[in-house]
């Protein structure tokens, strides 16, 4: 590829990934032998550290089923605690907006920061900004927007788009990282270690932190009986996003609520064992109103938006479980897809699993009905969900509605005809099996297929075993006459 071609391609990919088939964006991520090892130190660590603190917590199936029916119960009654939650809100002194959809809360945020006469921002990690658009419509605004979260800063740095909720930047590699430093930073580091370019990076932001106007967060609870909010993080980035600017604006999905503090405790626990196998993140902090007389520090202005952005419809047609999610990214974690292709290749805001289900419903099926067909359905993701989301049985549902809806290639439509056709002839079906088997043992070399014919799409990137000398229904019919013998 030529590197006018390049350019246009991540240009394309930057203003809409979904003008990029699906195929091509997987071969892109499978073709990058960088990328494999980047998502391989993270996840692989990840899955061991969560793996270590479940079996450290005694209690951890019990506090599971807790938390899923609080997040439940929350979404069974989520009209009571909106209610509860802004009135509360207000009574702290906060300011409560409400925004059907990412439009709407763009708008608003822009609208907050330009009466405040913002020229920086500063913003904390938030995937639900992501979600919206946010940053693309700070720049739009004129608004100078600082990523403070290190791995959003990086994102930022390379004009890239997160690709892991928990780890923006898990498909970039320490070397990688090291060289945007140098080309970017004031005061770039002079060795690759971690600690030289923390060092820099905080060298980069301190002072921008102190210089910002508004601060942007998202929330991971919001409290109903209390009004606050709760953010988690292990740089303390968001502290310094939401107390030093004279205005923090909260953006937050309405499904974030919880009824009370010991609720939130719950799934605290469950959020970050599941997320980065601690026992509690570093900085746990809630926020509840603006400044008051007699503190310290503190926001003089506090505004939350809450965000719909299509969360009620998912209530209405079939996909509440999925607003159980914290957000803890151990579903891609640990799924095999995602672990092969990365973030990026999803095309919206949230990847793996949880972002096949939920593209959809923000980016429409007509555009993103490839995405619940890459998933093994193995159940792995639904094993390690905190609050029990049946992501499975979801993805068979957007399946099911994509093929009714016809959105699937008319070869894909007459294949599985075929296949169909030929399964429910049991006779036609055994002869075709027989045949493939010994077919495909001529392609293998080594005990492995290296290409095929019809099957590039596997052998591109991968070897196929080479299979048994026989069906499964042969070897299974072999035993049964040897067990009548014997």
């Amino acid at each position: 590829m030529t590197t006018a071609s390049s350019a246009a391609r991540s240009s394309a990919q930057a203003s809409d990934p979904f003008s990029i088939p699906f195929d091509e964006r997987i071969k892109e991520a499978l073709d990058n032998k960088t990328l494999k090892i980047a998502i391989d130190r993270t996840t692989n660590n990840a899955r061991d550290k969560r793996a270590a603190a479940v079996a450290a917590w005694p209690g951890f199936a019990e506090a599971r089923t807790l938390g899923k029916s609080i997040k439940q119960h929350v979404i069974d009654h989520l009209d009571h605690y909106l209610v509860e939650f802004e009135a509360n809100a207000l009574r702290s002194g906060a300011k409560v907006h409400w925004a059907s959809t990412s439009d709407e809360a763009c708008a608003i945020v822009i609208d907050l920061c330009r009466k405040a006469g913002a020229k920086s921002v500063t913003r904390a990690k938030s995937m639900l900004g992501e979600e919206i658009g946010l940053p693309h419509a700070l720049e739009d605004a004129g608004i100078t927007r600082v990523e403070t979260d290190l791995a959003e800063h990086i994102v930022q740095l390379a004009h890239d788009r997160p690709s892991h909720i928990i780890w923006p930047a898990l498909h970039r590699t320490r070397e990688e990282v090291a060289e945007l430093f140098r080309a970017n930073h004031h005061k770039p580091q002079n060795s690759d270690d971690i600690e030289s370019m923390v060092a820099s990076a905080r060298e980069e932001l301190r002072g921008r932190f102190l210089a910002a106007d508004v601060g942007i967060s998202g929330a991971n609870f919001l409290i109903a009986d209390s009004g606050a909010i709760c953010t988690v993080t292990n740089e303390g980035n968001a502290e310094l996003t939401t107390t030093i600017p004279r205005v923090h604006i909260v953006t937050a999905g309405i499904e974030k609520l919880v009824p009370s503090l010991s609720h939130a405790m719950v799934l605290l626990r469950l959020l970050v064992r599941s997320a980065t196998g601690a026992d509690l993140t570093q900085y746990t902090t809630f926020h509840c109103g603006p400044k008051r007389r007699g503190d310290r520090d503190g926001p003089e202005e506090f505004h939350i938006v809450l965000v719909d952005n299509g969360r009620t419809k998912m209530r209405n047609e079939g996909l509440a479980d999925m607003l159980r999610c914290l957000r803890c990214g151990a579903c891609m974690n640990h799924c095999v897809v995602f672990r092969q292709i990365g973030g990026h290749a999803y095309g919206g805001a949230y990847p793996g699993p949880m972002g096949s289900v939920m593209t959809p419903i923000f980016n429409g099926l007509e555009k993103s009905h490839d995405l619940p067909q890459a998933c093994t359905l193995n159940g792995s993701c639904q094993e390690v969900c905190p609050v029990d989301i049946p992501l499975p049985t979801l993805l068979r549902g957007w399946r099911e509605k994509s093929w009714r809806e016809g959105l699937e290639p008319q070869i894909v439509r007459q294949s599985l005809g075929f296949w169909a056709f030929g399964a429910r002839h049991p006779f036609l079906y055994h002869i075709g099996t027989r045949l493939a088997v010994r077919g495909m043992r001529l392609f293998a070399k080594g005990g492995w297929i290296r290409s095929l014919p019809l099957a590039s799409g596997w052998t591109r990137h991968r070897d196929f075993p080479k299979p048994a000398p026989r069906t499964f229904m042969e070897e299974w019919n072999q035993q049964q006459r040897l067990k009548a013998k014997g």
